[in-house]
């Protein structure tokens, strides 16, 4: 019996290993991987933040803001706009009980034009676990103007909240905001730079936040993507959508592997990548989802896109590979599900009014999270199977975020933790 009961604790800590092994951070814009996939399995997939059901905990917010949380260890790291004190604020919150550990005010400035949808705070930030690096604009006037002219702003605190440096790495002016999110590659933070003036990519020290190199962009248009950094063609490839082209950039000193011309103006939604296609989907004014091959080189406008069209698209969400399948929440609310591979439709039905949100993954299954604050969970496949469909009881416009089995809503006023108490 004693040896019974030591190999059964022995396996129950095996249970226990292998969950921890899953369990993943997410720390940054779409989590590990900068796609929105989680490879964790014990995902939450019913609540209700209205009764109650499976609400670890919710906490009022301190301020306004549609970027999303992010996770490292025990900590949740969220900023936000005070609008009262004009002030742009990054705060942590303890993932155990919901209770907000710190705030500090990064900027203090007016508040810039914006379009309907977006905040004053909608960059996600990112952390390496050791600092945390948010971006804001840094507006020279108010709303008033047509467009609002300002600074870029990048700064770096640690995990207790203390400064560690803050950095204008060049201009930013646009008539609806900002929203880029830092990305975290090697010993860098880089930042896109794209608006309407002399826009650019910037990388900065990740350590003193000055600048690795930084590189113009062609066409000075606004765009709010955040890159995807991956190893595709034997080389590491930065792909980016905006400033009326796709490009892909060394991300080690900014210089430019391939470029596609268009195929729009503006862009907002990141790209994903399933080992064999890049999917991109935008944007204004025209509509468009391109597979592109990323074995180019030089300008491959009209040799590697694999398959293209122009209905269903989504300009704000980003979308996502699940296995086989590639799908897209279109901003009005119809969603659309492809072949990855040859760009067969199988399915496209309205699962709701609108989307803002991007999708997320999580074995097997897709998350649709709408502005309503419903969330509608989906088996991917040849016909649409929703498997739940859950309320928040609040509006809803940042992307999900999943760590250690527990799913991180941002409503509008408060953040909910989902899942079991840990």
């Amino acid at each position: 019996m004693l040896r019974w009961y030591a190999s059964a604790g022995l396996f129950a800590i095996g249970l226990v290993a292998a969950g921890l092994v899953r369990a993943e951070n997410w720390p940054c814009w779409r989590g590990p991987r900068g796609d929105g996939t989680s490879e964790e399995k014990q995902v939450p997939l019913r609540w209700n933040g209205v009764s109650g059901e499976n609400i670890v905990w919710k906490t009022p917010l301190p301020g306004r803001g549609h970027s999303s949380p992010i996770v490292w260890g025990d900590r949740l790291f969220l900023v936000a706009c005070v609008e009262a004190s004009q002030s742009r604020i990054v705060f942590c919150v303890d993932r155990p009980t919901g209770q907000i550990l710190w705030q500090r005010t990064v900027i203090s400035a007016p508040l810039e034009r914006r379009h309907n949808l977006n905040s004053f705070a909608s960059g996600t930030p990112a952390t390496d676990g050791e600092l945390v690096y948010a971006t804001f604009l840094e507006p020279d006037f108010g709303s008033k103007k047509e467009a609002t002219p300002g600074n870029l702003v990048v700064a770096a605190y640690d995990l207790a909240g203390n400064p560690r440096w803050l950095v204008r790495p060049g201009r930013f002016s646009s008539v609806h905001g900002f929203c880029s999110s830092p990305v975290l590659f090697e010993d860098q933070v880089i930042v896109n730079g794209d608006h309407d003036g002399d826009s650019y990519i910037v990388a900065l020290d990740r350590k003193t936040g000055e600048i690795r190199w930084k590189t113009p962009r062609p066409n000075k248009t606004r765009s709010y993507c955040t890159p995807i950094i991956r190893e595709m063609d034997g080389r590491t490839q930065m792909i980016l959508s905006g400033s009326l082209c796709v490009v892909s950039m060394d991300p080690r000193d900014g210089s430019q592997h391939w470029i596609i011309d268009g195929p729009t103006e503006q862009f907002v939604a990141s790209l994903v990548y399933n080992g064999q296609l890049l999917f991109l989907t935008a944007g204004f004014p025209e509509h468009h989802i391109l597979a592109i091959k990323p074995d180019g080189r030089g300008n491959v406008t009209h040799t590697h896109v694999a398959w293209r069209t122009t209905k269903g698209c989504s300009y704000v969400p980003s979308p996502i590979v699940s296995g086989e399948y590639f799908l897209v929440a279109a901003d009005n609310g119809i969603c659309s599900c492809f072949v990855a591979a040859t760009g067969e439709r199988l399915w496209m039905e309205r699962l709701s009014s609108h989307y803002s949100a991007s999708l997320i993954e999580a074995n097997g299954l897709v998350y649709f999270q709408a502005d309503d604050g419903e969330m509608k969970i989906v088996r991917p496949g040849r016909q649409l199977e929703v498997v739940a469909a859950n309320p928040l009881g609040e509006y809803c416009y940042a992307s999900p975020a999943v760590s250690q089995g527990q799913i991180f809503l941002r409503g509008e006023k408060h953040l909910y933790c989902i899942g079991q108490p840990q």
